[in-house]
């Protein structure tokens, strides 16, 4: 999948492996393996059924850490070491009555027992904590970071809270195409703290989106205490704020946590609302192998040893449930054996290659063609308009989320009459939270989803800089797989809107790999970057300049070739030098050639990320000078970097040095006048023109 990495099957002739598949298959009917009976949701366990599957399935996990802690000291393993001890009881008993790859979830790095039971092989966990060429992402995710996007466990990031609204957007994805999934989100107490947290719940409940959140508490945020943490008595109590229901299990118990669980999922299946499930459980070292978890009062560490969950399923097993002595052994002697194997394969297998040549962090382009569509006289915002509609109407799985883009068509009234024709499942006002819309939107397009996300503002996109650069930006890299979301970027000064809503940020988003970003100009170019960004199977950001919605016209004639999208644009040739805007630039650059003395030529990169300076090299070949023209200030836009490549690659043909003009290093001004001084325009440029001819303007 994806590109070619190395997944390894599940199989094997051990007893282990056969439990792991048949645990893996989403099955209406009970099955049986050797004393073992196992039942996903509808169907429940008898609280024998359920201890006997969960021991398995902890003990394996706890002696697998125990031999990948072992290969830590050893020098084998690198990085980051966590381990569950503690929290086995909860990992299991949250995972066992849900559905792989029909159910959405986002396990944590304590979940071992969680991982193995939706179908990852020890060996697999074992090849990416070593880091090897058959890890599941040939070691480029971190070692602890397990998942398997393509079959709906969402993949880890250290940023923990941004896990859960991804679940909620696969959740509602999923339902969105007629399938009864759930999902389950895990978070620890700590991860509560999160804004994500907020918001998933937030947009879980508002749009009544049947997700199981889950709180491992085990009383420590690294080294922080739950009382520095929060002063609600249960974290569970948190729930009555999203108006659903908030219970608190004791998650030594597999069986307490199963059948919380279990309800919760029969509840949701009714009333389709999400529930919070709080599990008190413990770490019973500190927070990875590095931290001795000194913070820890002994007595209290002594206490927790004595509730270890793995030694009292164990013992329940025996005194309670009637299992014998030798079965119980020969459980575990079959997960001994199972983990031996595991290393003895894990081990010897070959490094990844140490060259970077084939790293790709753009995952497929998509269709090369899509259908043509023409228009007259049409204004930039009407574009915009037009591009959404056609988006809407030829995809049926397309939708648009933002703030107010439903019955008010958004901010700029790019959106206008779309909610009328499509309605609320397709066309959506979130509740205020950039960050839980992008997760939420990163989620649905990995479950069938074809998502659009509109910021009210470009300057609001850094409170999803996380989501998009970090989660979205590295997904295909990491998952192995594509991360089709179409975003757009209202950006840009010239409305008199002051510091907060006159950004454009184009700078800070070209700073992060695996997201491409377009800036059009015209309405020709901005239906076109709407249309090919949202065929792209990568997060694709669209810089939609405000000042020009309403100010500018002109055809549109799409013919249909996605591929030739892709490209700088001239939109005037010349002889005597070469100018390079972005957005509003292209226009005041424009302006400036056509009443230049000199032959002026002017290009839009319009593709800023991946950029692809070859035919504006080419212009630079040909003219001798180079003018970028920038509306954001010196250091926050591209145009710095536009220069050092070009002047890398053309540095012999340039006769003049090149010139950057761009607004101050310092938030754009609110009165008019100030931001007319603020903001490049045509004099600058024309008054830069000369100045690459030694200043002499005739």
């Amino acid at each position: 999948m994806g590109d070619g990495y190395a997944w390894i099957p599940h199989g094997g002739a051990s007893v282990v492996a056969a439990r792991t598949a048949v645990l893996s298959v989403h099955d209406e009917a009970a099955r049986k393996g050797p004393e073992l009976k196992v039942a996903r949701f509808p169907e429940k366990l008898a609280p024998e059924d359920l201890y006997r599957a969960a021991y398995l399935f902890m003990y394996l996990s706890r002696r697998l850490e125990d031999r990948i802690f072992e290969l830590y000291q050893k020098g084998y393993v690198k990085g980051t070491v966590t381990v569950s001890a503690g929290n086995e009881a909860t990992a299991a008993g949250m995972a066992i009555p849900l559905r792989p790859g029909k159910d959405v979830v986002s396990f944590l790095h304590r979940d071992l027992a969680a991982h193995l039971l939706f179908g990852a092989t020890p060996r697999q966990l074992l090849c990416q904590y070593l880091a090897n060429a058959e890890s599941p992402t040939r070691g480029r995710e971190g070692n602890c970071h397990h998942g398997d996007a393509a079959n709906r466990r969402f993949p880890m990031i250290s940023h923990l809270g941004q896990m859960l609204p991804t679940v909620v957007g696969g959740v509602w994805a999923a339902r969105a195409q007629g399938e009864e999934a759930f999902g389950l989100a895990v978070i620890g107490d700590g991860g509560t703290s999160t804004g994500d947290f907020h918001e998933a719940l937030n947009v879980a409940s508002v749009l009544e989106v049947p997700v199981l959140f889950l709180v491992e508490n085990n009383h420590y945020a690294f080294s922080t205490p739950t009382c520095h943490q929060y002063r609600c008595r249960r974290l569970s109590d948190r729930a009555a704020g999203y108006g659903i229901e908030g219970r608190t299990v004791d998650g030594l118990d597999a069986w307490a946590v199963y059948e919380a669980v279990y309800e919760a999922l029969a509840a949701m299946r009714e009333d389709r609302l999400p529930r919070l499930i709080e599990c008190m459980t413990l770490r019973l070292f500190g927070h990875a192998v590095y931290d001795k978890g000194t913070y820890v009062p002994a007595e209290k560490l002594e206490a927790w040893r004595r509730q270890d969950p793995v030694p009292a399923t164990r013992q329940k097993l025996l005194a309670e449930l009637g299992m014998r002595e030798a079965e119980v052994a020969g459980l575990e002697a079959e997960a001994d054996r199972e983990v031996q194997e595991a290393v003895s394969k894990a081990v010897p297998s070959p490094r990844p290659g140490a060259s970077c040549a084939g790293w790709r962090v753009f995952g497929q382009s998509g269709p090369r063609t899509a259908k043509r569509y023409q228009a007259a006289k049409v204004k930039n915002g009407d574009a915009v308009n037009r591009a959404l509609e056609y988006l809407l109407e030829n995809n049926p799985r397309a939708f648009l989320v933002g703030l107010d883009v439903g019955t008010y068509g958004s901010a700029f009234k790019t959106c206008k009459g779309l909610f009328e024709r499509y309605g609320r499942a397709r066309v959506i006002d979130m509740p205020l939270g950039e960050s839980g819309i992008v997760g939420f939107c990163l989620g649905a397009s990995q479950v069938g989803g074809e998502p659009i996300v509109e910021f009210q503002f470009a300057d609001f996109s850094t409170e999803a800089v996380t989501q998009l650069g970090l989660n979205a930006g590295t997904w295909y890299f990491r998952a192995g797989r594509e991360a089709p979301l179409l975003v757009r970027m209202p950006c840009g000064g010239g409305l008199t809107m002051g510091a907060f809503h006159s950004g454009e940020y184009e700078g800070l988003w070209s700073r992060f790999s695996g997201l491409k970003l377009l800036y059009p100009a015209t309405p020709q170019e901005t239906f076109e970057a709407l249309v090919a960004g949202f065929y792209d199977r990568n997060p694709c950001l669209v810089f939609e300049h405000k000042l020009l919605y309403w100010t500018k016209s002109g055809d549109i004639d799409f013919d249909g070739d996605l591929a030739a999208v892709w490209r700088p644009r001239c939109h005037r040739e010349g002889d005597d030098v070469t100018v390079v805007a972005f957005g509003a630039m292209v226009h005041e650059a424009l302006a400036a050639a056509a009443v230049s003395t000199r032959s002026v030529e002017v290009w839009n990169p319009f593709v800023l990320q991946p950029l692809d300076l070859r035919p504006i090299s080419a212009s630079v070949q040909k003219t001798g000078r180079l003018l970028v023209v920038q509306e954001c200030g010196g250091l926050q836009g591209l145009g710095d970097a536009i220069v050092s490549r070009l002047v890398q690659e053309r540095l012999r043909d340039l006769v003049a040095p090149p010139r950057l003009i761009a607004a101050p290093d310092a938030p754009v001004p609110f009165a008019p006048e100030l931001e007319t001084s603020f903001r490049p325009a045509k004099a600058r440029i024309l008054a830069a023109i000369d100045e690459l001819f030694g200043g002499d303007g005739s």
